[in-house]
């Protein structure tokens, strides 16, 4: 079993933190799932797309169980939504399901970038992101029509939409995990850039550095800075480019590495299922934590 703390991004923990120590943000939360919105939008997702099941569409269907297995999380429901925008998302609170959409199975195809993608939706069940996800929805659907956002809950959205970004960063790194971190890097060219037949040649080292000059526009004086956290603040994912950078720079850490051996260690029955560390199997009790093996 994977854990969060093994792998989430520094950012989506600072920002989760802070989002949950602002004052009235609770409370919001309460009120948002006392509407009873969660179950309107369940409807609404049951009776206009189509539910992916071992008789649906298995072909599409299959690529999830395994992640779950993967994963250690239960599998939530899975639907295809006709959309030529090639998207994914993961919704609910009780009930948790992934939505693909119709364009983002004609990009990407049926194979391992299609798993980067669910692999990084499952990764916001995972991080218990979930929740939070689905109160920014509400938001950004105009929940201040329904009363129960104002002019003085504006600093509320802004940080649950910081958060929602630093969030997707965390869950490209799971994404990483069960495919690879150039598999993940090369989905977001295909969703920055087109099909395979235009992005197959992609340079992701060129595609980072343009990252790298994005950052130095941005911190170019107080002016820039702030042009540009205005072009972002209403953006519930960062910039693709950015995304790019920070897979292929934690794809080349020790966290990750010594991450992917203890998971292949953990598949072969050579770690502690208490602690996760490796263990010889000669031994009767992990010299780790001193469980019997």
């Amino acid at each position: 079993m994977i854990r969060p703390a093994e792998f989430i991004h520094p950012e989506d923990a600072a920002a989760l933190s802070q989002l949950e120590s602002i004052p009235g943000f609770p409370a919001l939360v309460k009120k948002i799932l006392s509407l009873g919105l969660e179950q309107f939008a369940y409807g609404i997702n049951m009776a206009s797309t189509i539910r992916l099941s071992p008789n649906q569409l298995p072909r599409l269907y299959n690529h999830l169980p395994p992640i779950c297995r993967k994963l250690g999380i239960d599998e939530p429901e899975f639907y295809l939504q006709m959309d030529p925008n090639p998207n994914a998302y993961t919704f609910g609170d009780t009930k948790i399901y992934i939505t693909v959409t119709s364009g983002l199975i004609e990009l990407l195809g049926d194979g391992e970038e299609l798993d980067a993608v669910i692999a990084h939706e499952c990764g916001h069940i995972l991080c218990r992101h979930v929740l939070y996800h689905s109160i920014a929805d509400y938001i950004l659907r105009g929940a201040d029509g329904l009363g129960i956002l104002g002019a003085l809950t504006v600093p509320i959205q802004y940080a649950i939409l910081y958060w929602q970004r630093k969030s997707e960063l965390s869950c490209d790194r799971v994404g990483s995990i069960i495919t690879s971190p150039e598999v993940v890097a090369r989905t977001m060219g295909r969703l920055s850039g087109g099909p395979k037949s235009i992005t197959a040649e992609i340079s992701m080292a060129e595609w980072a550095k343009q990252a790298d000059i994005y950052d130095s526009i941005r911190n170019d004086g107080l002016w820039n800075k702030a042009l540009q956290i205005y072009a972002v603040a209403l953006q519930n994912h960062p910039f693709c480019a950015v995304r790019v950078r920070e897979i292929i720079k934690w794809g080349e850490s020790g966290q990750y590495k010594n991450l992917m051996r203890n998971l292949h260690l953990n598949e072969s029955g050579t770690v502690c299922p208490r602690c996760h560390k490796p263990v010889d199997k000669d031994w009767a009790f992990c010299k780790h934590c001193g469980m019997k093996l």
